[in-house]
């Protein structure tokens, strides 16, 4: 099971403080640190520092880091046109060395278009198809050779796709999600790896069924998909220090035992034990407090250990 961290920036957090808590993700042994993609802070509280923008953030990260694997949970289609986005992602690859992962999403949050001027359109799946499409393709051609799409959204004529990603053929690509029927059909068709976000086991389960079911309709191995689950991390030694962890994000232990990855250490690897069984391979930790570098500590000392 690999073992990723997931930070939410728009709720606070400045380009040093992600950089901190990406060269702690490095130096104690996780895979990978991802980020939102959000310009709008979520709910209450201090609205400073602002937000920062994820891949000019991975960027800098691109440079700063050595070993983990960069991405984001999940950009949204609305934020960036797709052939300005696969050279956004294919430059911080480059920068990387080949490190980058890009989760795509159709954009939810209203308020946060509305707050800095981002168009919201009605027909954000059908944009979301076509940007797959796009950027995926724009990668997979092969150099000397154009790329052209004609959608109801895009049209590109006689793009030269370039610059070509350092990952060949492309860099992985994640969908998430809890939709049904699109949802699955999308991400059998482009994903590499299937993100589920927020749920229990039994949840995850049926998630996965359904993207199954859709490879199958694609002639596609199932071998070929990684899953993965996101959940919000509150662990401790004691009861003491989950009590005061999770004051510290706003949360009730008992509500994030049973939503979340919170408990103690045993707990912990007791519950991804669950996910492991259902045919999750990856965790994204959502960690909350940044300036607890103690729990990446702690996570990677007693749970990350035990999993092998």
């Amino acid at each position: 099971m690999d073992l990723r961290v997931f930070t939410e920036p728009q709720q606070g957090a400045s380009y040093d403080t992600l950089l901190t808590v990406a060269k702690a993700t490095e130096e104690l042994g996780y895979d990978a640190f991802f980020r939102s993609d959000h310009y709008l802070r979520m709910g209450d509280g201090d609205p400073l520092p602002g937000p920062t923008d994820a891949w000019i953030t991975l960027a800098g990260l691109a440079r700063e880091t050595k070993r983990i694997r960069l991405g984001t949970l999940m950009t949204a289609a609305t934020f960036r046109l797709p052939g300005v986005l696969a050279i956004q992602v294919a430059q911080v690859d480059a920068m990387s060395g080949g490190r980058v992962e890009l989760g795509l999403g159709a954009g939810w949050f209203e308020e946060e278009h509305t707050a800095y001027g981002i168009p919201f359109p009605a027909d954000k799946f059908d944009r979301l198809e076509e940007q797959l499409a796009i950027v995926t393709g724009l990668w997979e051609t092969p150099e000397g050779k154009t790329f052209d799409f004609a959608g109801k959204h895009y049209t590109l004529a006689d793009s030269p796709a370039l610059p070509k990603p350092v990952q060949q053929p492309r860099p992985p690509v994640l969908i998430g999600g809890h939709g049904r029927k699109r949802t699955p059909r999308l991400a059998a068709r482009y994903a590499d790896e299937f993100n589920v976000p927020f749920s229990s086991p039994e949840v995850t389960t049926r998630l996965i069924d359904g993207v199954r079911t859709a490879m199958d309709v694609e002639g596609r191995a199932h071998d070929t998909m990684t899953f993965s689950n996101v959940l919000v991390a509150c662990v401790g030694r004691d009861e003491a220090e989950i009590n005061r962890r999770a004051a510290a994000i706003g949360r009730e232990p008992g509500e994030l035992r049973e939503n979340g990855l919170a408990g103690t250490p045993a707990e912990v690897v007791d519950k991804i034990g669950r996910y492991a069984e259902v045919g999750s391979t990856r965790i994204y930790l959502q960690i909350l407090d940044l300036s607890d570098l103690d729990h990446l500590e702690l996570v990677a000392a007693e749970v990350m250990r035990q999993l092998g």
